[in-house]
């Protein structure tokens, strides 16, 4: 059997073996708090978006 070690004497390689095995699976979410877009501010992506169709000829044949 093993002595107790407290985690702060442990060395860094077995404190990030203990921290990796603590660790949970978030299965794919990502943890980070979201907030929702401005929807009156300008924005730059969907104007260039919205430009390039406009700048484009269509014909009817």
């Amino acid at each position: 059997m093993e002595k107790f070690v407290p985690y702060e004497k442990l060395s860094k390689k077995k404190q990030r073996e203990l921290d990796l095995k603590s660790r949970r699976d978030w299965n794919g979410v990502i943890p980070v708090t979201r907030k929702s877009e401005n929807k009156k501010a300008y924005n730059r992506k969907k104007a260039q978006y919205r430009k390039s169709f406009d700048t484009v000829p269509f014909y009817f044949s």
